[in-house]
């Protein structure tokens, strides 16, 4: 996903998902969901000891504040509601050689949602499945997707406040993304029958929120500041 001419064609991709018109709520989704997970996640037990262990180490006095904080946050970005995958991990395109084009798959989560939010959380997969996410794109490979997700017949013509506008909002959302799939892995340690560490995930997730939350939150004060 990392590859320039991929990000493009993923990035013009998604747009048209965006531009979608599709029956339902259009109302986002986000915080509503997260706080489901947030009932459920906070009301289990476990057999196996050790789960049971590692599961009493969490917060979720802390995690219902970070949720209440970014939410209260998210307001000041005014963010555009759009049709979301919601789940953009390298799993779910497809790449056709003979087309040159990318498809998405699996709408399993789609739902109206934060267009920062999709966008934040496709960065965030770009740590693979070893979850490294030291991968996540710079700036430069943002402004290189961005400008392809606002205009893909004229990436050039996109100015450099709209790149910076889509830079600030993208990365809040992917501390939401964060959020949103610790909780989720959560509650998919008691409930799915897959063969996964579904609490180490959640540890993953929370540390990666951790470690990158002062620098995003910076970035909206900043872009307030700039406005006032």
């Amino acid at each position: 996903m990392t590859a320039p001419h991929l990000a493009s064609l993923i990035a013009k991709e998604l747009r048209r998902l965006h531009n979608l018109d599709m029956p339902g709520a259009k109302d986002a989704q986000l915080w509503i969901d997260i706080s489901r997970l947030l009932e459920k996640a906070s009301n289990l037990s476990f057999d196996d000891h050790l789960k049971q262990q590692s599961y009493e180490t969490i917060s979720f006095k802390q995690l219902r504040e970070e949720v209440r904080s970014l939410k209260e946050a998210s307001h000041l970005l005014n963010a555009p509601v759009v049709f979301c995958h919601n789940d953009l991990l390298s799993g779910n395109f497809m790449y056709s050689d003979a087309e040159d084009e990318i498809y998405l798959i699996d709408f399993e989560y789609g739902s109206y949602n934060y267009r920062g939010f999709d966008i934040g959380n496709h960065f965030a997969e770009y740590a693979g499945f070893d979850c490294d996410y030291d991968l996540y794109p710079d700036e430069n490979a943002q402004f290189h997707f961005f400008r392809y997700y606002l205009n893909a017949d004229d990436p050039n013509s996109v100015s450099q406040a709209e790149l910076e506008k889509l830079y600030v909002e993208v990365n809040f959302f992917s501390l939401a993304s964060h959020l949103f799939w610790a909780v989720w892995a959560i509650v998919q340690s008691k409930y799915s029958s897959i063969d996964f560490d579904y609490l180490s995930y959640y540890f993953l997730r929370w540390k990666e929120y951790q470690r990158r939350k002062a620098e995003f939150m910076s970035l909206l004060r900043v872009s307030m500041a700039d406005l006032s």
